[in-house]
């Protein structure tokens, strides 16, 4: 055993590897490779095979890879202890060829959807001092490489390994694996990595949703918390915000609206009937429902209908002081904070001021004293063509927006500008 330490080896290369009892009589061939991903995700439990002449309908037998061992032709012999048993019928184990090869992951790092071609595998020993070997998962192909592995079984394994090797390894770290499940009301195969989901940048995840196969979409969209869900849906095309929320009930979709921008969400349920807008209202909290409910009544492609009402205005008197206070209780999106609008007691912009311009004054200053930045504002019935002149025109990142009175009611962000543009191409 000890001379195929660290040989590597793959799901479609030992697929098929007669297995022989200690004898050295054929019993076998390999079927799949059972994982018990609640012990040990990371190594193979046991090899799957079919007992030689065993009725067409009889239950695949199951070996632990610690009962087998490997001989110089390159079979899988049983020590004279082992005792097969029948491969349960159930979820207990992951099976590597049933449950992978061909499905979506999640490639995290790469930030796409991958399919699998073939599944890495090493024999690695147990330890210094014994002569037995564990099979290590050691990562999934999604290359040409697994691909060719597939497409050219049944030829020598010299041959395969030859071809296969003359295209690059395109592969992914067992441990970066996220297998989407397809029915989300089964055991977990294999957890998604919630961390490794939320680093990402919304447009990223939203573009894995897209990619996706829709059972594969549902399962992995519910699976997030509410609040990267609320990020990835603001990022989806309509169409595909309505795909995503179909099957929820009313109160799982108002936890995720609670998590959006409040523009997003108007915009998201304009979309729907009255009667499901309602019904997801009256599951919110009543200081969200106002402010989407309020936003409803606007015309969808006007100013008023494309702002936001989570922006900071302080009043005309206030110091940097307050300024930073208030950024340390600002609840919504603070990467979209680029001015301060000054208000004086009708709530009438009297100044606009960047925020850059916080780092360079003493916390005791006047913000009104502070270097002003070019004030340009719209009216709420302003069209999304005059919206998006005035950002080309002016060079802006966020453009307030003011009712009759001239009161600041909302603001509409460059985000929101790009995203009315892309939808009419």
């Amino acid at each position: 055993m000890t001379k195929h330490a660290n040989q590597r080896t793959s799901v479609a290369a030992l697929m098929g590897t007669p297995i022989v009892d200690a004898q050295g009589s054929p019993i076998g061939h390999v079927k799949e490779f059972a994982v018990t991903p609640l012990v040990d995700a990371f190594h193979v439990h046991g090899i799957v095979f079919k007992r030689v002449a065993a009725p067409r309908h009889a239950p695949r037998a199951l070996v632990p890879i610690a009962d087998l061992q490997l001989t110089d032709t390159g079979a899988m012999q049983l020590r004279e202890t082992a005792r097969p048993t029948d491969l349960p019928d159930d979820e207990t184990f992951l099976l590597l060829e049933r449950d992978l090869l061909d499905q979506q992951i999640i490639d995290v790092n790469g930030h796409k959807v991958v399919r699998v071609n073939d599944v890495d595998l090493v024999w690695e020993p147990i330890s210094d001092s014994s002569p037995d070997l564990l099979l290590r998962i050691a990562e999934v192909e999604v290359g040409l490489r697994g691909a060719a592995r597939r497409l050219l079984k049944g030829l020598p394994e010299n041959t395969v390994h030859a071809i296969a090797e003359r295209f690059s390894a395109s592969v992914i770290p067992w441990n970066f694996v996220d297998l989407i499940d397809r029915d989300p009301a089964r055991r977990v195969r294999l957890k998604i990595e919630q961390e490794g989901l939320a680093n990402m940048h919304p447009s990223d995840l939203a573009d894995i949703l897209e990619e996706l196969a829709p059972a594969e979409r549902h399962a992995l969209f519910i699976s997030l918390d509410e609040e990267v869900a609320a990020e990835a849906l603001e990022e989806v095309t309509p169409k595909m915000q309505q795909t995503l929320i179909e099957s929820l009930d009313s109160e799982q979709i108002a936890g995720i609206v609670e998590e959006m921008d409040p523009g997003a969400a108007a915009d998201l349920l304009s979309e729907m009937s009255d009667e499901r807008s309602e019904a997801i209202l009256d599951e919110m909290d009543p200081e969200e429902r106002q402010e989407v409910e309020e936003l409803l009544e606007f015309e969808g492609d006007s100013a008023a209908g494309r702002m936001t009402t989570e922006y900071l205005a302080l009043p005309h008197d206030a110091t940097v002081a307050h300024a930073i206070a208030a950024l340390h209780d600002y609840e919504g999106d603070i990467d979209t904070l680029t001015e301060i609008y000054l208000l004086d007691p009708e709530e009438r912009i009297t100044a606009l001021i960047p925020i850059v311009q916080l780092l360079l004054a003493t916390p005791e200053a006047a913000l009104d004293a502070l270097p002003h930045g070019h004030l340009v504002t719209c009216n709420g019935d302003a069209n999304g063509r005059k919206v998006a002149e005035l950002f080309d025109k002016y060079n802006l990142r966020a453009l307030p927006v003011l009712d009759n009175d001239k009161k600041l009611i909302g603001v509409v962000h460059a985000e929101q500008v790009i995203a009315l543009l892309r939808a009419k191409k």
